[in-house]
Formats: C-alpha cells, structure tokens, sequence
C-alpha cells in the first residue's frame, strides 16, 4: 500500500492563490539520501520564482517547492554514514519541502545548532549557504574590509550582516524603511543605508569604497556598485530582481581590477553543496551555538497558510525568514 503525504503543489503558473494542498505519495530514500518528516519548511524567493513559472526544478529534483527544511530523519539510502532514524537536522532541499515529508542528500544536513529549535534551524541551510559560499567564497572577504549587502532586512541580508560583522568585517547595508535600518544597525552593520531617501554610492565612496559588495537586485543597481567598490573590489551577484541585463563600461573593471562574480546555489553539484556544509559546520555552526549570530525569524505560517506566506514575502515588509509549520 502506498503512503501518502499533504504536500503543496503549483497548480499552475501564477500569484500565491495557484498553491493548492494535494496528496501526494511519500518519498523514498535513494543511495545517499534520507528521508526527513518535515517539521518547519523556509520560505524564499525562489519558490515564488518557481512559483510564477519562472525558476524550473533541476532535471530529477522534485517539482514541490520548498528548498530547506528542518525535521527528523525517519529512513535513510544505502551508503549514508552519520545519520540515523531519529536524528533532528536541517537540510538544503532540491525542492520538495513544502511537504510532510521530503527526500534529500544525506551530505546536505546539518546538525540542529545547540541552543536552537526546530523552527529556527529552518531558517539556516538556504541563506547561509548561499551567504557562506559566495561572500566567503567567491567575495573573499576578510577581516577589516568594507562590506555592503543590499536588502539587508531579508534573510540573506540579516544572515549576511552577522557573519561579516563576527568575522571581524566593517558592514553596511541599505533597506527600505527606517525601521528596516534599524534592524540592521542591531544586527551589526555599522550604518544602514535607506535607499528611499539616501545615496549608497555617495556613502560608501565616503568611507573608501566597498572591498565586497553582495547583490540582488541587479538592473540599474550594477553600475551604481561598481562605482562604489574599492580598488580591486568584488562584487557577487545572486539574483535579479531588479532585471539581469545593463549597459556597463568595462574600462573601470580594468582599471580599478575589479572582480565581477556570482552564482546561484541550486545547479550546483550534490558534491559542490557537501562542500559547503563541511564548511559551515567548521566555521559557523560554532557561531550559532555560542549565540555570537542567530536565525531572524519573522513570521511562520501554517502549511495551510502557504499563499499568505507567500503574499508576506513578496510584499517585502518582512525582516528576516518566513516559515511554514508542516
């Protein structure tokens, strides 16, 4: 007899009214994976993008959304070693999470940091994966340079202002309302910058210049970073929601040796993330765990409630993560 599971599925391409609750059945384990009854699920951008038809599944990822999840291992693949029925973990998903239960890469878990519930280990593997790989990684940024990250409200921007500021970086951030601001300076950003009423190129130009700039609105934004990056500055790109085409004069790339770089976290390879959760375990899990950064949480939502998480999202009023409670 074959087990189902409620799940949410996108009836069609649409506004967050096109999530409709279905049945659907229950994951199974392949080699090097485990099954997780889904306690709390993230919510972010891309699923709305997938949502609207415009962000596809990778070939052989399920078609639910949902991306992270936290919950408790009840079945595990051949070949997986260090996890067990039982075991609490959060996950970067390849989709599926909007579901009671989901199937994921073994590799792709991490521990519940000490300290933390279930509800806000939620709120970790997407944004500090994709924070850790990209600022870390491909910005390399390091102690004593000037960081700035737009959108600094959402969960990538709360996420990303602490690990900067813990590491020991000088962090500015622009947001939209005061009180969005106000939330960053708490956070660790040095200044927060509102982008309704301020000029993030006059002010970063005033302080030398940003040596990493994180960015994802993309459109007009990209030329006004680039000539607000230091020398040898390097800007990361992770979205576009703002339009991913410009016109852009090459010659200050060249001769100011900027870096221009990005990338987006769920094509890469299963091994590519397993790298990267190595890594936080190494280097911010312990973060967590002292209560030096913590998960900002903003709303949850019942699994039920799934449009009006999705309508609190993209009215961009949230700071920091939304969840769903499966």
């Amino acid at each position: 007899m074959v087990q189902v599971m409620r799940a949410v599925e996108i009836s069609e391409p649409g506004g967050p009214d096109v999530l409709k609750m279905v049945e659907r059945p229950r994951p199974r384990p392949d080699v090097g994976e485990v099954v997780l009854k889904v306690a709390y699920a993230g919510v972010n951008r891309p699923d709305a993008l997938q949502r609207a038809g415009s962000y596809a599944p990778p070939k052989g990822a399920s078609d639910l959304p949902g991306l992270e999840a936290s919950g408790e291992v009840v079945a595990v693949g051949d070949g997986v070693e260090g996890l067990k029925p039982g075991d609490h973990v959060c996950a970067l998903l390849p989709g599926g999470g909007y579901a009671e239960y989901v199937a994921t890469p073994a590799a792709h878990c991490l521990p519940v940091p000490a300290g933390l519930n279930l509800q806000q280990a939620a709120c970790l593997p997407e944004t500090f994966f994709t924070v850790w790989s990209n600022v870390f990684g491909r910005g390399r940024l390091k102690a004593g340079e000037r960081f700035l990250v737009h959108g600094g409200s959402s969960g990538i921007g709360t996420t990303a202002i602490q690990l900067a500021h813990a590491r020991g970086a000088r962090v500015f951030a622009t947001a939209g309302s005061n009180d969005k601001c106000a939330a960053c300076t708490t956070l660790g950003a040095e200044r927060a910058i509102n982008y309704r009423t301020q000029d993030f190129v006059a002010e970063l130009k005033a302080e030398g210049g940003a040596d990493v700039i994180l960015d994802m609105v993309g459109g007009d934004y990209i030329p006004r970073n680039l000539k607000c990056l230091a020398d040898d500055g390097r800007l990361v790109q992770i979205a576009f929601l703002a339009g991913p085409k410009v016109e852009l004069n090459f010659v200050h790339v060249m001769t100011r040796r900027l870096t221009l770089t990005g990338s987006t976290l769920r094509p890469q390879s299963d091994l590519a993330k397993a790298e990267i959760a190595q890594d936080l375990l190494r280097e911010v899990w312990p973060l967590l765990e002292s209560g030096r950064i913590a998960p900002v949480m903003d709303q949850c939502f019942d699994l039920a409630d799934v449009a009006a998480a999705h309508a609190r999202m993209e009215s961009s009023q949230h700071i920091g993560k939304i969840v769903l409670k499966i």
